[in-house]
């Protein structure tokens, strides 16, 4: 079970939140076909989308994230409720990218370098809350933390992995954000940073049976953690063959003249989920 537990330290100077994301992150690969390299930036996105949206309070509130950075996976966007609970779409599901130095999946490299990660709050009956960043390599991980950083002045480490079998299957996906909360010393940053070096990757923890349990020991140990929420998460898509109907019924008086001249239903499909929905044209009108 996908899960995302929240915890602080008992000095109240760290925050953090650790994500287990495999099975959101196999449906996202099923769904899309995606290239193992591909679903490694999926499974990044997804957990860290998850874990910013779960913050949201109002029920009625919607997170979105998208990051171009010119790399031939193109566009990758994430929608996400105040759950957690998130859905995706990649432009190019089927982008190749030669592994890296250390023969590790390289996200980076499909993703590219040149272009933003933007983060859309939409808290319902407010204006959308739009913060954006420059990549600072494609990784995921670090532009998510380069977003605290400059968007919203949170100084945050972001750690996010995804290990796939040789069949492209999703063997462990998730990751953690831990931010420094207002008034923390000088030396709370260097402890922290030293449990970062020795926690290593996330996938080495989460392919364990108490994986997030682990991960969040090693990033606070010596924190003294409280866990303060705990909740599961899944791949959730909100579309309906009634919203597809209004989307259709929407469109412009021209666009619904020629469909019905033709007189042939219309088929619509979920880039998001891939179901798919035909509308015979006496549902149209």
């Amino acid at each position: 079970m996908d899960e995302i537990i929240k915890a602080i330290s008992k000095d109240k100077f760290v925050s953090i939140a650790v994500i287990s994301s495999k099975d959101m992150t196999e449906r996202a690969r099923n769904i899309h076909n995606s290239t193992p390299v591909v679903t490694a930036a999926l499974g990044r996105m997804l957990s860290a989308s998850a874990i910013i949206g779960s913050d949201m309070k109002r029920a009625d509130a919607s997170l979105t994230t998208r990051i171009n950075g010119g790399g031939p996976a193109g566009t990758i966007i994430v929608i996400t409720d105040y759950c957690g609970n998130a859905r995706c779409f990649v432009q190019n599901p089927a982008a190749q990218a030669p592994k890296n130095a250390k023969g590790k999946l390289d996200v980076g490299c499909v993703v590219g370098k040149t272009g933003t990660l933007t983060v859309i709050r939409d808290l319902r009956g407010k204006e959308p809350y739009v913060g954006a960043t420059e990549l600072v390599s494609g990784d995921i991980s670090e532009d998510f933390a380069a977003y605290f950083a400059d968007s919203e002045q949170v100084p945050t480490v972001c750690s996010l992995g995804v290990a796939v079998d040789r069949g492209g299957g999703v063997v462990a996906a998730g990751g953690y954000v831990a931010r420094l909360l207002p008034d923390a010393p000088e030396g709370i940053i260097e402890a922290l940073e030293k449990n970062i070096l020795k926690t290593g990757a996330v996938t080495g923890h989460l392919k364990n049976e108490n994986g997030k349990e682990s991960l969040l020991e090693a990033v606070m140990s010596g924190f003294s953690p409280r866990v303060v929420s705990r909740g599961s998460v899944e791949y959730k898509c909100t579309c309906s063959r009634e919203r597809f109907l209004s989307a259709i019924l929407a469109l412009d008086k021209h666009e619904l003249e020629d469909i019905r001249e033709k007189g042939e239903p219309v088929e619509t499909s979920c880039q998001f989920c891939g179901a798919a929905h035909v509308f015979d044209i006496e549902e149209i009108g």
